[in-house]
């Protein structure tokens, strides 16, 4: 189940219950041989994976759209503690939606075992670009609960 609270007109925030330990889910958002697996909102296949996951690092992530369209984001690695945050910037490398800001992901350790996953992205400098991001995000993280299933 994921559920969208805005925060703010120029914030998003993502939340979602993973049937899975803290210690997976951050595993499987970071490592490049689980990403390569399930990234990429519904429609999407990952193309290519490159990071270098430590403060001040670098990543560049591509996807191909099922018309075959390239989409490439890229951004700088800020803060990494592991198995609870990362802080990442995040930009579109065609400049759509005219998006350069900042994503927090927190990883929380519920008492069921589970884990609380809450993605938070500003600022957006529209409504619309805030919004065009809802359902790609969400389609992702269903992607990631599918692979969290089988994954290890």
């Amino acid at each position: 189940m994921t559920d969208t609270v805005v925060i703010q007109d120029d914030e998003l925030l993502i939340e979602r219950i993973f049937d899975a330990p803290r210690e997976l889910v951050f595993r499987v958002w970071t490592k490049p041989e689980h990403l390569m697996k399930w990234w990429g909102p519904k429609s999407f296949t990952p193309l290519a994976i490159e990071q270098d996951f430590r403060v001040g690092g670098t990543y560049h992530y591509g996807m191909l759209s099922e018309e075959g369209r390239e989409v490439w984001k890229s951004g700088v690695y800020k803060e990494i503690v592991p198995n609870e945050r990362i802080v990442m910037t995040f930009r579109w490398d065609d400049g759509a939606f005219d998006v350069d800001n900042l994503v927090t992901v927190t990883f929380v350790t519920m008492a069921s075992g589970r884990t609380l996953f809450r993605f938070h992205q500003a600022p957006f400098k529209t409504l619309e670009a805030r919004d065009a991001h809802i359902g790609g995000w969400s389609s992702l993280f269903e992607k990631m609960a599918a692979y969290l299933e089988t994954a290890q």
